[in-house]
This record gives C-alpha cells, sequence and structure tokens, in this order.
C-alpha cells in the first residue's frame, strides 16, 4: 500500500513538473513570437487602426501601403543590400582569422603561460563597450578617408566579431583529438596540411556556428553604423528603419513593413541552422 501511494505521489509531482516545463515553454514563446506578430500585424494596418483602442489583433482591412512606401518610395532595398554585403564581409573575415587564431592558441605551445594571456587580451577587448571606441574609429576612418564606405564597416564590425570568433574555434580545436594530427604530420604531412586537411574538416560545426553568430551580430549592429555612415549608399538596415522617426512624426507603419521584413531572412536562416545553434552554444562555449 505504501509502495503504492509513493509511486502515485512520484508520477504526480513527474505530471506537475512536465506541465510546468511545458507552460514555461509556451511563456516564453509567447513573450519571443509576440512583438514579431505584432509587426508584422501593424505593417498591414492603416495607420489609423495602428493606434485603435481597443487594439486590432488582426487586420480588417489589410493593406500594402506601407510596403510600398519603404520598398518602393523610399532605399529599403539599397539599406537591405548594404547589410547583407556588410554583414557576409564581416563574417567572411571573422572566420578565417578567427579559425587560425583560434587553432594556434588551441594547438601552440607558448613560453611562461602566454597563451592564457594571450587569449584573456582577446577576450577583454569584448569587454568594452562599443561606445567607447566610436571617436577613435571615426578619426581613423576620417583619417584614411573612408568614412561612409561599406569597408568601413566591415573593419569595425570585424574588430569586435574577431574576439568571440577566436574563442568559439579554439574551444572547437581543443575539443579535437591531436593525435588525428599527429598521424598526419607522421604521414609526411605539414602543421599546414594537418590543419588544412584534418582540423579544419572536423570542425565545420564550430565553422557554422561562429559563422552564424558573426551573421546576426553583423545583420544588426546599429551604433557604429550610425556614426560611420552618413548617406544611403552605405547605410545599413537598421539605419534605415530608426530615420523614419523624425522630428514631425513617426511612421510606424513603414517601420512596421521594414522591421518585419528585416526579421524575416535572420528567422528563417536561425530555423535552417539550429541545430549548429544549438551545438554553438554547448561546444563554443569558454573553457577554463
Amino acid at each position: 500500500m505504501a509502495t503504492r501511494t509513493l509511486h502515485r505521489r512520484s508520477r504526480t509531482r513527474e505530471v506537475l513538473t512536465r506541465l510546468t516545463a511545458y507552460l514555461a515553454i509556451v511563456v516564453a514563446l509567447i513573450l519571443t513570437l509576440f512583438p514579431i506578430y505584432w509587426i508584422a500585424a501593424n505593417s498591414f494596418k492603416f495607420d489609423i487602426d495602428i493606434f485603435a483602442v481597443p487594439p486590432e489583433w488582426l487586420p480588417r482591412n489589410p493593406t500594402l501601403k506601407h510596403y510600398n512606401e519603404a520598398f518602393i518610395q523610399r532605399p529599403f532595398l539599397r539599406y537591405a543590400l548594404n547589410s547583407f554585403l556588410v554583414a557576409v564581409g564581416t563574417t567572411i573575415v571573422s572566420v578565417v582569422f578567427g579559425t587560425m587564431a583560434g587553432y594556434a592558441l588551441a594547438r601552440f605551445n607558448y613560453p611562461w603561460q602566454w597563451r592564457k594571456q594571450i587569449s584573456f587580451w582577446i577576450l577583454s577587448t569584448r569587454m568594452m563597450p562599443p561606445i567607447v571606441s566610436i571617436i577613435p574609429l571615426y578619426l581613423f576612418f576620417n583619417y584614411f578617408d573612408m568614412l561612409n564606405t561599406k569597408s568601413a564597416l566591415v573593419i569595425a564590425y570585424t574588430a569586435f566579431n574577431l574576439p568571440f570568433a577566436t574563442w568559439m574555434m579554439k574551444s572547437y580545436f581543443q575539443d579535437l583529438p591531436v593525435e588525428l594530427e599527429e598521424a598526419a604530420v607522421v604521414d609526411g604531412d605539414t602543421r599546414w596540411g594537418a590543419f588544412l586537411h584534418v582540423a579544419l574538416p572536423l570542425a565545420r560545426p564550430g565553422l557554422a556556428a561562429t559563422a552564424i553568430f558573426c551573421l546576426i551580430i553583423s545583420w544588426n549592429e546599429f551604433l557604429l553604423s550610425l556614426i560611420i555612415t552618413l548617406t544611403e549608399q552605405s547605410q545599413t538596415l537598421p539605419i534605415g528603419i530608426a530615420g523614419r522617426v523624425t522630428q514631425y512624426n513617426t511612421y510606424w507603419g513603414e517601420i512596421s513593413a521594414a522591421g518585419f521584413m528585416a526579421c524575416v531572412p535572420i528567422v528563417i536562416f536561425a530555423f535552417i541552422v539550429q541545430k549548429h545553434l544549438v551545438r554553438g552554444l554547448s561546444l563554443g562555449a569558454v573553457k577554463g
């Protein structure tokens, strides 16, 4: 009798635990997805319906007016192209140099504990708020006549993404057995060859995860682009969206339309590569 009672209590506790977990997941999904839904819904409403009281949860008279204003009458497609070029360029440069730096920190021997000191110095650059570097970066790009160019954005974004990419790849290479590379060297391959033919193919999940995070960070970056770029020829999508807030009016319909379209590529991309994202959060963690 006592055994049955304990078994029932155990099952009841297990059911309550599962229900609590499911409820937490539902709440998290609502908090995460509702802002995206609300932006999407507002993008199909007329201006007067956006501020209706009580709010219209579904557009009663859907319209593409704001999409026409954002992407036909205004250069939001140009902003999106600039964001794409800058984000992709930054991701490629960050992953290439971060991979080589991470491999060097994971495999090479350094005297006097320089490995830890160099690793900490690289990580410490991420501790600095980006706004602290705004004036030096502005003066640097102004001196070399690079203000208002996409190449300046790539350089600035890479400076902040590279430490992250280096630490991510360093952790991945540390997880790989060094004996595989040693066997390749014994068979006649060089250190560079062992890196290219053995370590790099095995670290493809790490490369994918690092590229994903660098791409998302670069796509959403606002502050550096606000200071370095001046015209639509080089401004990115976050700057274009923020530009619809003026001293005379705030164009919520255009902001909603452009904001929703800016979310769509990243959301779709995240769903496609979600396995790599999870693996990047686990294996790419900073280790002692």
